[in-house]
């Protein structure tokens, strides 16, 4: 309390109560929220960048962009990115370059994952090297790498390498799985051994390895083109007693196995089964059916009841009704675009086996999707497929395109298929399509270089319009590496004959050629012939495409 000049008691405040003016601080600094954490990144989401990248046209920019990575590189991401099938080469690339990181190894999964990537591809060779140098570094080799090598060298045509693998496999006290277990018998179902196989799946049980749907598919399979279509009906029970339900895969080759063989009673039984569980046909087995029963004069409800989408075809009548003409080409239709969306997730092995299906019914699809499947395979390396596809082709007269061609004819000079190259160069004669002086050449080059002067010739005369100063100096240099000069020679006598002209490019041929076959003095002969030509006119290479591309295969690139 206190008395103000009034003379009247007046009540203080408390000082905490006083309010005074707050002075700001000049050093001081407000505080502000903390930044949003960053949004997280999914590994599936990495893997898909990373893949896109080995896509790239080139390793050296596929390369740079990997090295600009904030990615911590382990076993698990290089296999799942290997496991994405880039192409083959980009593939070995990143192989080799994940070796040379820091503190990275390689392990039997990546190992195993390349081996698959090589054998995919038909490059039988290095997938063995590879399998080599994984057993020379101590990796463990387990019975997934035995697996992929015992069924890729089987399709490579090598049965007795197969079965060797298996008893490696074995002998190395490497337990084999299921997997390895049916993948073994197929190997033998295939090449006409049984017996053996019989006895695989009998150890299988015998070891207390329990077989998967995939297992009875492959004994079934065999039991159905042996005949013996009772004890494949048994399988069938038996599958279902241990709780392993046929699958829509197993049901189709069924009743397409009864069909071919006029089996009434397995394919009741079948279709029983797959309308209980609404498992549906596909449009070529189920004609396939559709006609076997006409034709045996049994009834088809069963079969339309199994496939209601399908039964308004008929292929008893004479006429057939528009509707049934919409329903069957809705259902290649529908084919079409399983077969658009299989080529996007590069599922090769699912396109191939419609393909087959619709060969045997005699279904053609467009020239567009098949163009866009081959060319897929040649991007992807799938040399199987392509030629899988190809031979569909030929088969339902489907047209290819130029493109198409080529890029089919790359794929295999790159797998070192020549043989096959040769085939198609002659469809390709046969269509009327050229593929240029500039691709000729090329093509005669590459197969010289790979020591096939035959190859060389053929593809040369298969293309007579295309015939230049180039391809004959293509060739000259393709039976010089063969060692073969006096042939050589004779070429070179033909293109002067024909009156094309001779460049810098096709002296330095004749000259290393010579020189190589000890033949130094006809060397130096010509030696001074180029030496001259160039005196005369040094910007003579300059003047033509056939001297520049000359000049780049053949001398150096020096007049580029």
């Amino acid at each position: 309390m206190s008395i103000n000049s009034n003379g009247l008691l007046r009540r203080l405040r408390p000082r905490h109560f006083i309010r005074r003016p707050i002075k700001e601080n000049p050093h001081f600094t407000p505080s502000r929220p903390p930044p949003p954490p960053p949004p997280k990144v999914y590994m599936r989401t990495i893997i898909s960048r990373i893949s896109n990248i080995l896509r790239s046209p080139t390793w050296v920019s596929a390369e740079d962009q990997l090295d600009s990575l904030a990615v911590k590189w382990d076993s698990y991401t290089v296999n799942q990115v290997l496991k994405t099938h880039p192409p083959m080469a980009k593939a070995w690339f990143f192989f080799n370059w994940a070796s040379n990181l820091k503190g990275f190894k390689h392990d039997q999964f990546t190992y195993t994952t390349m081996m698959d990537i090589f054998g995919e591809a038909g490059r039988f060779g290095p997938m063995r090297q590879l399998f080599d140098r994984m057993v020379e570094k101590g990796l463990k080799v387990d019975a997934v790498s035995y697996t992929s090598l015992l069924h890729w060298t089987s399709r490579e045509g090598d049965i007795d390498r197969a079965v060797r693998i298996w008893g490696e496999m074995k002998r190395k006290g490497c337990s084999p799985t299921v997997v390895s277990y049916t993948a073994y018998m197929k190997v033998l179902f295939d090449h006409g051994r049984a017996e053996e196989a019989v006895n695989v799946y009998k150890e299988m049980v015998k070891v207390g390895c329990p077989p998967n749907c995939y297992t009875f598919t492959v004994l079934i399979e065999y039991l159905c083109d042996s005949g013996k279509f009772k004890a494949a009906l048994e399988i069938l029970d038996r599958m279902q007693e241990t709780e392993i339900q046929p699958d829509k895969a197993l049901c189709n080759i069924l009743v397409q196995k009864c069909a071919r063989a006029g089996e009434i009673t397995v394919m009741t039984r079948t279709l029983q089964y797959m309308r209980e569980k609404s498992i549906v046909l596909r449009l070529p087995i189920f004609l396939e059916a559709l006609e076997f029963l006409k034709l045996a004069g049994e009834s088809d409800n069963l079969l339309r009841q199994v496939s209601p989408h399908l039964s308004s075809v008929d292929l008893g009548e004479e006429e057939t009704s528009d509707s049934d003409l919409a329903t069957a080409d809705a259902s290649v239709q529908i084919d079409r675009g399983i077969i658009v969306y299989l080529l996007a997730k590069h599922n090769f092995i699912a396109v191939e086996k419609i393909l087959n299906e619709m060969s045997q019914r005699n279904i053609q699809l467009d020239s567009e999707l098949m163009i866009e499947a081959i060319q897929a395979s040649c991007v992807y390396h799938s040399l199987w497929f392509a030629l899988s596809a190809f031979k569909y082709c030929i088969k339902m007269e489907v047209e290819l395109s130029r493109p198409a061609y080529i890029s089919l004819i790359g794929l295999l000079i790159r797998t070192g298929s020549f043989d096959k190259v040769i085939e198609i160069s002659e469809c390709i004669v046969k269509t009327g399509i050229t593929l240029g002086e500039y691709l000729v050449s090329l093509l005669i080059y590459r197969l010289g270089c790979a020591g096939m002067p035959t190859f060389s010739e053929r593809i040369f005369n298969c293309f007579p319009a295309d015939q230049s100063s180039i391809t004959y100096t293509a060739l000259m240099d393709a039976y010089f590496r063969a060692g073969e000069v006096d042939k050589g020679l004779e070429i070179y006598q033909s293109l002067r004959k024909k009156g094309f002209k001779a460049f810098p490019g096709t002296y330095e041929v004749l000259i290393t050629g010579l020189e190589g076959a000890g033949r130094i003095q006809e060397a130096k002969a010509y030696r001074k012939t180029k030496k001259s030509l160039q005196h005369c006119n040094p910007l003579q290479e300059f003047v033509s495409f056939q001297g520049s591309l000359c000049s780049l295969l053949f001398d150096g690139g020096r007049a580029l």
